[in-house]
């Protein structure tokens, strides 16, 4: 039998599916910083892990400021929680996320970001740039529910 390259020439089908179940209307609304961690660290963290592990979340937003919805990105250890660029850019993308909040915790509750934290901010702020994303903040969240750190309320976006 004879095999020609049709033949043996397999393709995956790639889905790329998005399904909000919040009525627009009804979607939480970021008007500062405050907000933000007070919907991170109420709905977004677990906060009986928030003080060992650290976890790294994506908060994709419309034009509106409206919450699309918040993508768990990767969990590590004590110290870190490595990221991977071309997956926050995805999630953005597959939202069709105009604008976008990066956050992670910092379990010991210091809330200093570190120069891996500055260096990944700038990463993820320019490769956003490239689909017109705006990165609207990092957010760095402690154990204690009120205390956090804003990139953009302290200039460093």
């Amino acid at each position: 039998m004879e095999i020609t390259l049709l033949d043996s020439l397999k393709v995956s089908e790639v889905k790329l599916t998005y399904e909000p179940k919040v009525k627009v209307s009804e979607r939480y609304k970021i008007n500062s910083s405050k907000d933000c961690n007070y919907l991170l660290t109420l709905f977004c963290y677990d906060l009986s892990t928030i003080e060992y592990k650290e976890s790294f979340k994506v908060m994709l937003l419309n034009n509106a400021n409206k919450v699309l919805g918040v993508v768990n990105m990767s969990e590590g250890g004590t110290e870190s929680a490595i990221v991977d660029i071309k997956q926050v850019a995805q999630a953005c993308l597959l939202a069709n996320a105009t604008q976008a909040i990066i956050s992670h915790n910092h379990p010991a509750g210091i809330l200093t970001p570190s120069t891996y934290d500055d260096m990944t901010t700038e990463k993820i702020k320019k490769a956003l740039a490239l689909f017109d994303i705006k990165l609207m903040d990092h957010i760095i969240v402690s154990p204690e529910r009120k205390s956090y750190y804003s990139y953009s309320d302290e200039g460093k976006l």
